[in-house]
């Protein structure tokens, strides 16, 4: 075999992998223009309501956390049976002294936990609190995010199915008018979640449990080992292990929270960094376990899983993909063998797929919000950041390194509503 022989048979290769993912993302477009949409327990709203905690891991969040729990106290819960547990994981700003004065304010229902030793990170303050938890179900916010009144009851209504371990709602930016950023990134949580998401609850695969807003069964987190100290994405980890101990993962497309996203390019580059590290680590703690083909999981699930855990590991592969395509370009390999040309149409596909681009258009239609179709081009140059954003991200050791000793610090992004802790008070 000659070196250009080695090299085509590598660009074979990459092309299988960006067609596999082309696929996928056209499978669920089509799916959720044409497919039986999968709600069953959205229209739940009276019952036997079981005892919730409402967690909200807070470190440095004095701009968001009251209007957190202004929203949290304003919930149409049963109040006897919830109650809220901001965690002040060793704030140096005012969040703890917000976060007092809510607890003066609300006696029983606001009950604070105050961190100040062991791990840091979100994950590890979650393990210390939730253990002092005897409450049924376990709901998780961002502190920067805004629920609405009827949201916990939305979160919690799957949890009457004893199968079900874990609840991910949808999540929408509520500041997406700040700039072109925050408007693509409108675009790009839209067909994450109308279509990728709700794609995957429909098809009966893997949706994903999101920590920002979603919730856990206590049951099945002791069952599955209790939150990973050191996981960079802790909802990521918490999925996989649910589903490889033959829990169901429930995603609820009309459990709409409102989050801030990044308003500047510095900020998201971090936070999408952040997310393929923490990405790849569960690409390498799960994806043999998962290529083993747990006899409770099917065969579909198995190869959703799989795609899922890669999807940050596509901007890499698409790079050298490039490489090698220009290697053999001017190695002279002959372009009407077909193969160049191949990877040069599943690379412009891959690009756009990468960020959900196909899926973007379609969200848009069902949202009935057809005029932010007009910022699609705009996506391309955003597809372009992440790719090499994600590229560097996914090749440095950090990716792939075993867990440190002392877990990760506090991964947060950058928050831009007001101040002093008033929050519209």
């Amino acid at each position: 075999m000659t070196l250009a022989d080695g090299l085509a048979l590598a660009l074979w290769v990459v092309v299988a992998v960006l067609i596999t993912y082309t696929i996928r993302h056209y499978v669920f477009t089509l799916n959720r223009v044409f497919g039986r949409f999968r709600q069953p327990y959205v229209d739940i709203g009276i019952a036997d309501w079981p005892t919730v905690a409402v967690f909200v891991p807070a470190h440095n969040e004095e701009k968001v956390i009251g209007g957190m729990l202004e929203a949290l106290l304003a919930a149409d819960y049963p109040a006897e049976r919830f109650h809220i547990v901001p965690i002040d994981d060793r704030s140096t700003d005012g969040t703890g002294g917000i976060v007092e004065r809510y607890a003066r304010e609300h006696p029983g229902r606001v009950r604070p936990y105050v961190r100040t030793e062991g791990k840091p990170g979100k994950a590890a303050a979650l393990r210390d609190a939730t253990s002092r938890s005897e409450a049924e179900i376990f709901l998780v916010f961002d502190a920067d995010y805004l629920p609405g009144p009827n949201l916990l009851r939305q979160l919690v209504a799957p949890f009457f199915d004893p199968e079900v371990g874990a609840v991910m709602g949808r999540v929408i930016p509520h500041n997406l008018n700040r700039s072109l950023l925050t408007r693509l990134l409108d675009l790009e949580r839209a067909g994450g979640y109308q279509v990728d998401q709700q794609a995957r609850m429909n098809l009966r695969l893997i949706p994903q449990y999101g920590g920002t807003v979603g919730g856990v069964r206590r049951s099945a987190l002791l069952d599955v080992g209790d939150w990973d100290e050191d996981s960079l994405t802790e909802d990521t980890d918490m999925t996989f292990r649910m589903v490889l101990r033959g829990w169901e993962v429930v995603y609820q497309n009309r459990s709409e929270c409102y989050e801030e996203v990044p308003e500047n390019w510095p900020t998201r580059i971090r936070q999408i960094q952040r997310w393929a590290r923490g990405h790849n680590q569960c690409l390498r703690r799960y994806a043999w376990t998962l290529l083993k083909s747990p006899r409770h999981l099917r065969f579909a699930q198995v190869i959703d899983g799989l795609l899922l855990l890669g999807v940050f590991a596509v901007a890499p592969v698409l790079l050298v993909g490039w490489a090698l395509a220009t290697a053999l370009y001017f190695m002279g390999y002959p372009i009407e063998q077909g193969l160049l040309i191949l990877f040069a149409v599943a690379s412009y596909s891959t690009l756009g797929n990468f960020a959900a681009f196909f899926e973007v258009g379609t969200a848009a239609r069902l949202d009935g919000s057809r005029n932010r179709i007009r910022l699609l081009p705009f996506l391309s140059f955003g597809f372009l950041v992440n790719l090499l954003a994600v590229s560097r991200a996914t090749l440095s050791r950090r990716s792939w390194r075993a867990p440190g000793a002392h877990g990760p610090d506090w991964q947060k992004t950058e928050r831009y509503r007001g101040g002093n802790g008033e929050n519209g008070r």
